[in-house]
């Protein structure tokens, strides 16, 4: 297994501008989260690793009711604090193995890109069955290291692609892990979303390196890389918004 990553390092500084969801991204999620949420919309949901809050207001503003935000890192809940307010949003220090909330409290728990970093994955996926009410939803927005999809940053640093075949659980691991715990697998889907308008870009916040795979690569991998990408970009290369698949599983209690 791969060293945990410490967020309280250096990515608490970078995430926010590394991840910034542009408009269009927020409002594709929304509607991707409201129709797979159920008939009725959820009263109370689970932001599981809500890091500097990207997806917590908007859980808030989709569904309307009360959202927790849990995160292990300070610094990156001290981000949301301060960059992800709203009044439907409270933020807590907590993790997935450790969710400070009460039994069955939750109508939805949503990881997004979080799943992997769980150090006792048995366990997490017993405390989200613990917070989730009858009826309620989990959603899991992961890479699965056997549905690796073509991300673009790849062909530029061919390492970060190794990197995460460690990194990520296969899609059998993680429904396998769910279903014993009780959950029933509702659908798998794969959502197209725009990652950058262009490649310069698409270049400017990659360097920021705000996403963990970075924390795994070497110094020369990374620079061999970002001085591949200038040139693609000098040259005009891949010209047009850059877009990349992202899987979402659902699972229903």
């Amino acid at each position: 297994m791969l060293e945990r990553v410490d967020y309280d390092d250096r990515q608490h500084a970078v995430y926010s501008a590394g991840r910034a969801l542009p408009a269009e991204t927020a409002r594709l999620w929304s509607e991707v989260f409201a129709r797979w949420a159920g008939a009725s919309k959820p009263s109370t949901a689970l932001d599981l690793g809500s890091g500097t809050g990207r997806f917590t207001p908007i859980l808030a503003e989709t569904f309307g009711g009360r959202v927790y935000g849990v995160e292990p890192s300070e610094r990156m809940r001290q981000r949301a604090e301060q960059d992800a307010r709203h009044p439907g949003v409270q933020y807590l220090a907590g993790r997935a193995e450790v969710i400070p909330l009460p039994d069955r409290t939750c109508d939805l728990v949503l990881m997004f890109l979080v799943f992997h970093h769980c150090t006792d994955r048995r366990r997490a996926v017993a405390e989200i069955r613990r917070v989730l009410r009858p009826g309620g939803r989990v959603f899991i927005r992961s890479t699965f290291s056997d549905r690796m999809p073509d991300l673009l940053w790849h062909r530029f640093i061919p390492g970060a692609r190794r990197v995460e075949q460690q990194m990520f659980p296969t899609l059998t691991e993680v429904t396998e892990l769910f279903e014993a715990a009780g959950l029933t697998v509702l659908g798998l889907d794969r959502i197209r979303e725009t990652a950058a308008p262009d490649l310069a870009t698409y270049a400017q916040r990659l360097r920021l390196r705000a996403i963990s795979t970075f924390e795994h690569l070497t110094a020369d991998e990374i620079e061999q890389g970002f001085a591949a990408l200038d040139r693609a970009v000098a040259a005009g290369d891949t010209p047009g918004p850059i877009t990349m698949d992202s899987d979402l599983l659902v699972l229903g209690a």
